[in-house]
């Protein structure tokens, strides 16, 4: 049984909403001329809203609810003690700098899990070969949507952030062609660490991945087994690190709004609609031409996706809904060994809105900060992603930490990523359930082109 009921902390979510709503009416009364409202009153009324969303918090014990009350009350400060609120930088950079320390041995230990613990792909041959080739391109044509979107928009374009820490440089150093292929590759894998490579991180992971899957199954077996553990055991360090994501994010928007003012949260409301317009773009330009062309049943299957993407949609998590989804495709008619195989591998290789998100994200970044990429830089980003990206699905606010190492490796500034994390549990939701969704098409599609696919036929 729950230790508070859900109907109480629905009616403390409305009532946060409620006195948010009020706080906002009064100052926007008050700015217009309409009423005459002491400073004191609005501020108290402001307040009084933030403790509505804590009360919640408190009893829904979500991370996400800390994190949007972290984001509420830091920008609060940061608009009523601004120069107080600049002193709170420190609480951000504390978090980043941990974040920063889980990047490498991630990426490491998914990737070679990936790709050695896959090592059965030589025996489903062409079927591991189709899928492999499937994801790739829909994750590709996802980043590329995302890139587009983004770039359309410039939800990021227009905003100001407050001067960098000394030592710090903002800009991405200019790369000739040759510099950008040279640096993909690692001469000495400690350094790349220190330096935040994540590409040659990546190049390094793929490879050694490679190697041990070519090892004896007597000795790829511990090596296996101490990149799963490692795997296992950062993401139980990403956990820890992220319940220090509310204090962070309180820090960095107090910091934040401090220096620009409350205007600069506006960007946030574009990105969030970009995201959404663009995840049901490539629904519609991707995965339902995908569908058609296999002739996918399009009822039944969405029939039979409904609760996982539910399950995912709630609680931002594509292993919370793997279970449920295996089983739904498998009553679909997708064969077992299909559905068993094609579906784990698909969320190491084919996060269509996690690529797309990342796209967006990385980008925005750049946007805020006022560097302009060229077409090129935006390309190799790209690429940068897709190899990075690989494996981390499953973890909580995985993306935001993909996206924090690309940004450390292209020189861009840290600031923004904490405008991302204000919304990145309403980001997360639509973007987990674009991930199930991808991966219960893959497992059709795949059956489909094997010939095995023995469900009911497209006009039921």
């Amino acid at each position: 049984m729950p230790p508070h009921p859900p109907r109480t902390k629905t009616k403390l979510l409305l009532t946060a909403l409620v006195l948010l709503l009020a706080a906002a009416a009064l100052a926007l009364l008050n700015d217009y001329g309409l009423l005459h409202i002491s400073t004191g009153f609005l501020a108290a009324a402001r307040w009084l809203a933030v403790a509505g969303f804590v009360a919640y918090a408190f009893y829904s014990r979500s991370l996400t609810a800390w994190i949007f009350v972290g984001l509420v009350a830091g920008a609060e400060i940061g608009h009523d003690w601004p120069a107080t609120a600049v002193k709170l930088q420190i609480l951000g950079t504390i978090f980043l700098r941990l974040v920063k320390t889980i990047i490498a041995p991630l990426l490491f230990g998914t990737l070679v899990v990936g790709i050695a613990g896959h090592a059965d792909l030589k025996k489903v041959g062409r079927m591991g070969i189709k899928a492999l080739v499937y994801f790739e391109i829909v994750s590709t044509l996802a980043l590329l949507i995302g890139l587009a979107a983004i770039n359309l928009t410039r939800a990021g374009a227009g905003v100001q952030l407050p001067p960098a820490p000394a030592g710090e440089t903002l800009p991405a150093a200019p790369h000739s062609v040759s510099d950008l292929i040279l640096n993909v590759f690692p001469e000495n894998i400690a350094r790349s660490v220190a330096e935040g490579q994540v590409l040659q991180v990546v190049v390094f992971s793929v490879l050694f991945g490679m190697a041990l899957a070519m090892v004896g199954e007597a000795k790829r077996r511990p090596m296996l087994a101490f990149a799963e553990s490692l795997t296992e055991t950062m993401f139980k360090f990403t956990n820890l690190v992220m319940l220090l994501a509310p204090v962070g994010v309180c820090g960095a928007i107090a910091y934040t709004v401090g220096h620009l003012g409350l205007q600069v949260l506006l960007p946030l409301a574009k990105l969030l609609a970009t995201l959404y317009v663009a995840l049901a773009a490539f629904l519609l330009l991707v995965l339902l031409p995908a569908a058609l062309m296999a002739r996918v049943p399009l009822a039944a299957f969405l029939r039979a996706i409904a609760e996982p993407v539910a399950i995912a949609f709630a609680t931002s998590s594509s292993e919370a809904a793997l279970p449920r989804a295996m089983e739904a495709m498998e009553g679909l008619g997708v064969p077992r060994a299909t559905v068993a195989f094609v579906m784990p591998t698909g969320y190491s290789f084919n996060l269509d809105g996690s690529s797309l998100y990342q796209s967006m994200a990385l980008i925005f970044i750049a946007q805020v900060a006022g560097i302009h990429l060229t077409l090129e830089e935006q390309l190799v980003m790209m690429l940068t992603l897709l190899l990075s990206s690989k494996g981390t699905a499953g973890v909580a606010r995985a993306s935001i930490v993909i996206v924090l190492a690309t940004a450390a490796s292209f020189h861009l500034p840290m600031e923004p990523i904490f405008l991302l994390f204000g919304i990145d549990s309403l980001m997360d939701m639509a973007r987990t359930s674009v991930n199930v969704i991808g991966n219960c098409l893959a497992t059709v599609v795949i059956a489909r082109w094997e010939g095995e696919f023995r469900g009911a036929p497209a006009h039921s």
